[in-house]
């Protein structure tokens, strides 16, 4: 099937740091609706479904924009501008409510690819094809001339009275008659011979199109039956809590929600299987995408249409509930449909790329962030929900205004497609000749964490004490900051773990914070954290940097480094 506008670039292939293949991703644009979007899959049959759906999206929003062009400019297409700007408002205003409706649960059988095979090769005059499949079925037959009788008419010598009395002329008549008879009787020869020699032709062209026809049905039945078992497998793995089938499914579940067509559904996800998070970091539309058309006046006497916009102050108010709708609708979304229960919780940022009032650029930013249990998240009766006060209740953190695109930091950083990390966490990278930070000795790692914090902080004019190496649980480090806006003193800790790290060592540190009089406190593992050490520091004065993060700043001050969790634990 053709779409017009679309481009799809061919498939790329995505390796780990281990050079294994790992995945498939695959860039789509749309030149009509100045769309692009990146799909991944680990299999390809699997990523030509996702292109597919995405293209039947794409044309059917273009569809209406192409509807829209050819609207005319009256009074009537006034009065139904205005109708469907008042829609767009309403539909605005209850997104969540529409989610609630329509849930998020997948419909495998609509991802099966059903479609019968359809022959689409050139095809000849000569023969008659099936309409459905495109099937060669039979030549088509040539009309064939009437043998000529030697008693027609036509071959008779026409005598007259005149040729009686000259036996010479019946003579040649009689003989004229015969051989006009002989000439027909060849020509009908020849013709039979030619058109049973084209017959022999579209009989040997129907053979060999039918054996084309059949090879290429196999091909497309073997395909199409591969790429609905790949299906099946992905069920299968999701149901077995499989990480990459989390990740897919949760990709399937997001793309299949039904948004108007202003908002551009993108998103990156990441799974974190030995937490239960699935982190989202989605993109929130930009305030300048968001409808703002109240009503439509045509003036007759001008041949004009007037548009009318929302006041500044509702167009801002709407432009905080839309966000707050999609984030609340995205989770309940991917919980309704978590029917192998395998997330427990749901780190959602979400991300706005709009262009910053002050400065006139385009930026990208994190404008709100909240990390949602399952078991607290599925309680709660959307229906009834303020979306904004139901975010608080989630402890998410945003600006006052969200119009206002100030950045925020996310709660839990996703940490996708690190070219230093493999599934099982394994670094690429090497600090004093590959030493594993998971495995290196307690004190060393104290050391060094203390060591980069205070790179880190010396360059904005802090000053960072260290403290003796210690394995109580106190204080590893202390940073006295200056600045009278973000400064103050902040306490740091370092955990060399090698399993999740639980809320009672962020509990401890929350305790170092308040009995130091520290502004802010930094808790450093080498593992990650559950969702309820993540859940208790969301509104308390407390960073979280798990190993992820830890690499990262190692990176920013020139050291490469690995964390390899199962080294760790083996050399125990």
């Amino acid at each position: 099937m053709r779409f017009p506008k679309a481009r799809v670039l061919d498939p790329q292939p995505r390796y780990t740091s281990t050079g294994r293949l790992s995945s498939y991703s695959i860039e789509c644009f749309h030149d009509g609706l100045q769309e692009h979007r990146e799909l991944r899959s680990s299999e390809l049959d699997i990523l030509e479904n996702k292109v597919q759906a995405l293209l039947a999206r794409w044309d059917e929003k273009w569809q209406k924009v192409c509807a829209r062009q050819e609207k005319e400019k009256s009074a009537v297409y006034a009065a139904k501008a205005t109708e469907d700007a008042q829609k767009q408002i309403f539909d605005c205003e209850q997104l969540l409510v529409a989610g609630l409706a329509s849930g998020g649960r997948v419909d495998w059988e609509t991802l099966k690819q059903k479609k019968e095979f359809y022959w689409d090769t050139a095809q000849s005059d000569a023969i008659l094809y099936a309409a459905k499949t495109g099937e060669p079925i039979k030549i088509k037959s040539l009309s064939r001339p009437d043998r000529p009788i030697r008693g027609e008419s036509r071959f008779q010598p026409q005598l007259t009275w005149f040729d009686f009395l000259f036996p010479p002329l019946k003579k040649k008549k009689i003989l004229t008659s015969h051989l006009k008879f002989e000439e027909a009787e060849l020509a009908f020869e020849s013709q039979v011979n030619a058109i049973e020699a084209e017959e022999k032709r579209r009989n040997q062209r129907l053979r060999n199109e039918q054996e084309a026809y059949f090879s290429e049905k196999a091909k497309y039945d073997k395909h199409r039956a591969a790429a609905n078992e790949k299906n099946e497998e992905l069920k299968r793995n999701w149901h077995n809590k499989e990480a990459q089938a989390i990740v897919e499914h949760a990709e399937l579940v997001l793309n299949n929600s039904r948004y108007p067509d202003w908002h551009q559904i993108d998103f990156d996800l990441d799974y974190s299987d030995g937490e239960g998070i699935l982190g989202i970091n989605y993109r929130l539309p930009a305030p300048e995408d968001t409808p703002s058309i109240e009503r439509v006046t045509y003036i007759k006497s001008r041949d004009e249409l007037i548009e009318r916009s929302l006041s500044e102050s509702k167009r801002r108010k709407l432009y905080d509930s839309i966000c707050y709708q999609v984030v609340l609708r995205s989770i309940y979304e991917l919980f309704d449909a978590d029917e192998p229960n395998a997330i427990d919780s749901i780190a959602f940022n979400g991300w706005v790329e709009a262009i910053n009032p002050a400065t006139g650029i385009l930026h990208r930013a994190c404008i709100l962030s909240v990390h949602a249990l399952k078991e607290e998240f599925i309680c709660f009766d959307l229906s009834k929900v303020d979306p904004r006060i139901c975010f608080k209740e989630l402890k998410g953190v945003a600006a006052s205004q969200l119009h206002q695109v100030a950045p925020v930091r996310p709660i839990i950083s996703l940490q996708r497609n690190d070219s230093r990390f493999t599934e099982s966490y394994d670094v690429a990278g090497q600090l004093n000749e590959s030493v594993n930070l998971a495995a290196m000795d307690w004190e060393d790692f104290e050391h060094l964490v203390r060591e980069i914090f205070e790179k880190e902080y010396n360059s904005d004019g802090a000053e960072v004490r260290v403290t003796q190496a210690s394995r109580d649980g106190g204080v590893d480090a202390v940073v006295l900051d200056p600045d009278p806006i973000k400064g103050g003193k902040i306490v740091i800790q370092a955990k060399r773990y090698t399993a999740t790290v639980g809320v009672s060592a962020v509990r401890d540190l929350y305790g170092t914070v308040l009995s130091e009089g520290a502004n802010r406190g930094i808790l450093v593992t080498t593992a990650n954290f559950g969702p309820d050490a993540y859940k208790f520091a969301a509104d308390k004065p407390i960073s979280l940097l798990n190993g992820a993060n830890l690499l990262s700043l190692l990176e920013k001050h020139g050291h490469n480094a690995r964390i390899d969790i199962n080294e760790a634990r083996l050399a125990r």
